[in-house]
């Protein structure tokens, strides 16, 4: 049975969002033969140095990630790709503890099977990236802005397709540009789109 990391203990402690459904799935995942370890500011569980699954609080809902999840059959159809550009990792997501209560088994099942995946040592094959072309109004206004250009690109690609795609989702230039100025102090501190803490 794994032991309790004092970084997690610490980031549950803090959590003002979603710590009873956080602590629910991290009792579940810690009757597991995973180890419990602190990564991106997040729980995350661990076979032989290979991450496994990851615990984390949106907004609207707490999810458990399972960062190979394309690989995992789903059976109970209850994992979901957490956006359009989300290669490998599914995830299922919660709102309340009776939710992931009811759910426990299939999570224990799910994360056996993840376990299994990692033994095998099956590896997701990327397609070759594409070279992200940020949306005319972001990149006039990074071209002007050297701080906030360098914030932007120091942030990891994922992060900075997610914001080039929310910003772009709109059909007004007016628009995109007013969303663009609402996450600057964001992007300054280094944040991506959808982190809370």
């Amino acid at each position: 049975m794994s032991k309790r990391n004092a970084k997690v203990d610490e980031y549950m402690e803090k959590m003002s969002i979603w710590k009873k459904e956080q602590e629910a799935l991290r009792l579940i995942i810690l009757e597991t033969e995973l180890v419990e370890d602190f990564k991106w500011k997040q729980p995350c569980y661990v076979h032989d140095n290979s991450n496994v699954v990851m615990i984390g609080a949106f907004k609207n809902f707490v999810i458990i990630s399972f960062l190979k999840g394309v690989f995992l059959k789903d059976n109970k159809n209850v994992l979901v790709q957490q956006g359009e550009n989300t290669r490998s990792a599914r995830v299922i997501k919660f709102t309340s503890v009776d939710e992931i209560n009811e759910l426990k088994p299939t999570i224990k099942a799910y994360i056996s099977e993840a376990i299994e995946v990692e033994k095998a040592g099956l590896k997701v094959e990327y397609k070759e990236k594409k070279e992200l072309v940020y949306i005319e109004e972001l990149q006039e206004i990074l071209n002007k802005d050297e701080k906030l250009k360098k914030s932007f690109e120091a942030l990891t690609l994922g992060r900075r397709r997610a914001y080039n795609f929310y910003f772009s989702s709109s059909k007004k230039s007016k628009t995109r540009i007013a969303r663009i100025e609402k996450y600057i102090p964001k992007i300054l501190e280094g944040k991506g789109l959808n982190d809370w803490k």
